[in-house]
């Protein structure tokens, strides 16, 4: 699943006279991946990408044209220009991609499926693609959450085994299955990883805002009102009011989660460390010096709070090292680094 993809939904959800287009397969070199997406209007590109470049504005030339007559097109761009082409696609593979200009009337899937990522509830997206003439097609379209969807849902996509979306689902990639005279394509929708970040001070709002843009879901945990509020962090999707460590530990336990400890001072730093340093997460990182990070690491070890091997996963003092000096330029070395651990985890199929 691409990471920008709950954008995707929210566009589609509230707009009307949009071509969806999606890369359902691909061979050889290209310059997106199955399942990579793209809203185009009449007027070019609304949101996503499927890859930039020639390929983009073949896509974009062909979904105007679906936006004019109304029909789904299903077709195949071979990127093998000539290399002497400035203008070709010298990539050398083949990407197959299906153009629907009516997902408006299919608005109400889009919904469906947008609410199942604000509640963190997996499911997919599934499309039945039936040919019609050359390269028109049909699409219908369904939301199946994690236990398989409706009776109704599930005779529509019969091609489409257990485990053919069990897999999808374990491994967070799309799947295309050829039937019984139509294609269908799956794409799961998992939870975006959780960003939980302890303290709505200046370096926690900067990395709330850069976080809402990195398609973290984003939670901020503060224990005074005028900081933990809408008006400071307007980027969050969830604010916390309360002891910071108390309110760390009650966060719903999941690897996915990404811990960022920006507290105002040491000892509420050590209780929230306290309270995520032994949890299921794909990161936990904590601001200080090196000087702090040292008597605390001391402190964890002799009171049992921590092994070595559970200090060791900590990234402390946090972020990449980018000569940061400013809070904006803190939050970026955060973010930089909460975006490396993630494709880490991506490549290795973890959350």
């Amino acid at each position: 699943m691409n990471y920008s993809y709950p954008k995707l939904l929210e566009t589609l959800a509230a707009g009307k006279g949009l071509a969806l287009a999606t890369i359902i397969e691909t061979e050889g070199s290209t310059p997106q991946v199955q399942g990579a997406s793209a809203i185009f209007s009449r007027v070019g590109l609304v949101a996503g990408t499927v890859g930039g470049g020639l390929l983009e504005a073949r896509v974009e030339s062909i979904a105007v044209q679906t936006l004019r007559d109304g029909k789904a097109r299903l077709v195949t761009l071979r990127l093998d220009a000539d290399p002497s082409d400035k203008e070709g696609a010298i990539c050398g593979g083949t990407a197959r991609a299906l153009i629907d200009p009516g997902v408006g009337r299919e608005r109400a899937v889009f919904k469906k499926a947008l609410e199942g990522f604000r509640k963190r509830r997996p499911g997919y997206l599934v499309a039945a693609i039936r040919p019609a003439a050359g390269d028109i097609v049909s699409v219908e379209r369904r939301w199946l959450g994690a236990g398989g969807g409706r009776p109704e849902d599930r005779e529509v996509f019969a091609d489409v085994g257990p485990d053919v979306l069990d897999g999808a689902l374990r491994d967070g990639l799309s799947r295309l299955v050829q039937g019984d005279g139509r294609l269908t394509f799956i794409e799961p929708l998992l939870p975006l990883p959780r960003l939980v970040i302890a303290g709505a001070g200046h370096v926690g709002r900067a990395v709330a805002r850069l976080g809402k843009l990195l398609d973290f879901s984003v939670t901020v945990i503060d224990d005074r009102p005028e900081f933990a509020c809408a008006e400071n962090v307007p980027e969050a999707d969830e604010i916390i009011v309360g002891d910071i460590g108390e309110s760390v530990r009650r966060v719903e336990d999941s690897p996915g989660n990404y811990f960022v400890i920006v507290t105002r001072g040491h000892r509420n730093d050590a209780e929230a460390l306290r309270a995520a340093v032994r949890r299921p997460a794909a990161y936990v990182g904590m601001i200080g010096s090196g000087r702090k990070i040292e008597i605390m690491r001391g402190e964890f070890l002799e009171n049992g709070w921590a092994t070595a091997e559970e200090w060791a996963r900590v990234h402390a003092p946090i972020g990449l090292e980018i000569g940061s000096k400013t809070v904006e330029e803190i939050a970026v070395s955060i973010a930089a680094e909460l975006v490396l651990v993630r494709a880490k985890a991506r490549e290795s199929g973890r959350p």
